[in-house]
């Protein structure tokens, strides 16, 4: 392998092999290309690059913005030029969502409406809508909650085809020019107060896994991601859930990592339960993610005393609970008992754990400890947090349902450095896709292509 220019030349197959399996920053690095699944590469939501925006308002470093018709939480996803999203467009008169964290949005019976189920691809240089498939039409079978939407499971791709699971209908497989391959219908079942789905699909290999924990029978389910075929189905001892999988990939093994109420469960590719454990709060909505062998799990249900956060060692086997007083054991590396947040998924960066709360709070702990950084501090006039906090440049993001992010520096002090708001009408839900020079914002309405004018073109 050789530098010409700015170019990187390999030479051998060798050296081709060391960059793919040892050095995964050359494949995700300054020139992000593929932002596949929520939250990105590793459901991290970490991203790199010189040029990313941090200064952007409803007008300013727009590059462009798209109107999305219907409504939809699911995040947008990328692959090179293409961004992709689902969305439920319907046919009918429907109850707006209001934005904050509130009691009173159960609804208990299906919307009386016409649903149309699309999935969405635009061009990411331009925001122009490439194609969009209307995979499913029809009333919904159940009912969810008045801020959930009847697309809030972000799509995934493998470069090749597009995965997108509607909860309680189905899983459609497209290509990349919109045409069908294959679908799977669901039988719907009954959530917590009727609140509906959320837990997004993930890729590994050719399998695809789902996760429906629901208040009837919760399973975990495994796919030939070409055939949409199963090949293997777990049922889980679980009531609703909203948390996606994470498939972690570590030196000894890989495994497929699902929190839950009850219990927190890995197992391996064929469906082995590895290990488990509990005390998790009543509600079970963030994602899992790794970092430096150590992975991490929370779960904040804001009514409930037990908000934990815990980091646990790979390699784990049987039952690694907690005893009654112990922050620690073998397979648990640190434990916080009141230190989840509800709805935002933590985030690792350069060294230190950050979490976003619901209510406008951010507290930092030492990734690799738990020891605290700083302790619950409020950003001013940050209120609804739904979206999970991203980060780059040695910034943190923090993006609240007013469509207003606030814009930290990374470290071990509280800095707010300034906030970037869009339009009074937006209302932020979705958690954004970064790639290359751009970030992706999507609104209740549509979606923003955030970029500043001075920098170089992506690709």
């Amino acid at each position: 392998m050789r530098n010409v220019g700015r170019a990187v030349v390999i030479t051998s197959p060798l050296a081709l092999l060391v960059i793919l399996f040892c050095s995964p920053n050359l494949l995700w690095g300054q020139s992000q290309e593929h932002w596949p699944q929520f939250r990105g590469p590793g459901a991290r939501g970490v991203a790199s690059g010189p040029n990313l925006p941090d200064r952007w308002s409803a007008s300013e470093n727009v590059a462009w913005k798209t109107d999305v018709p219907g409504r939809a939480w699911s995040s947008p996803i990328v692959w090179g030029e293409r961004v992709f999203l689902t969305t439920a467009v319907n046919r009918g008169e429907l109850e707006p969502p209001k934005k904050g964290l509130y009691f009173g949005g159960n609804r208990l019976e299906p919307r009386q409406v016409q649903e149309e189920y699309q999935v969405i691809c635009l061009d990411l240089s331009s925001g122009k809508m490439l194609w969009e498939q209307t995979v499913h039409q029809g009333t919904p079978k159940s009912p969810i909650h008045l801020k959930n939407s009847y697309a809030s499971e972000t799509p995934v791709t493998d470069g090749e085809r597009i995965y997108a699971y509607f909860g309680n209908l189905g899983l459609y497989c497209l290509d990349f020019e919109g045409r069908a391959v294959w679908s799977r219908r669901f039988e719907p079942h009954a959530t917590r107060n009727g609140w509906g789905t959320a837990a997004s699909p993930v890729l590994h290999g050719d399998r695809l896994y789902i996760v429906n924990d629901n208040d009837e029978q919760s399973y975990l389910l495994c796919l030939d991601k070409h055939t949409g075929q199963d090949i293997w189905r777990v049922d889980r001892d679980e009531q609703s859930n909203w948390s996606t999988p994470f498939v972690w990939q570590h030196d000894r093994r890989t495994e497929i990592v699902t929190p839950g109420t009850g219990q927190v469960r890995s197992y391996d590719l064929e469906g082995k339960l590895l290990w488990w454990f509990t005390g998790m709060s009543s509600i079970t909505i963030a994602t899992p993610y790794a970092d430096k062998e150590l992975l991490y799990i929370s779960s904040g249900y804001v009514n409930d005393n037990l908000r934990p956060l815990y980091a646990i060692r790979a390699g784990a086997s049987g039952d690694i609970s907690l005893g009654p007083d112990q922050a620690s054991n073998e397979a648990v590396a640190w434990y916080h008992p009141k230190a989840a947040p509800y709805n935002p998924t933590t985030l690792v960066y350069d060294g230190r754990l950050y979490v976003l709360y619901d209510r406008g709070l951010l507290g930092c702990f030492r990734a690799f400890t738990g020891e605290p950084v700083f302790e619950r501090a409020r950003l001013p006039q940050g209120l609804h947090f739904t979206a999970s906090p991203w980060a780059y440049n040695g910034k943190i993001f923090c993006l609240n349902e007013d469509g207003v992010t606030f814009v930290l520096s990374a470290g071990d002090k509280f800095e707010l450095l300034h906030t970037n708001k869009l339009a009074d009408d937006d209302m932020c839900m979705a958690t954004p896709a970064i790639v290359g020079d751009r970030l992706l914002l999507r609104t209740a309405t549509g979606v923003y292509c955030v970029r500043q004018p001075a920098s170089s073109p992506a690709r």
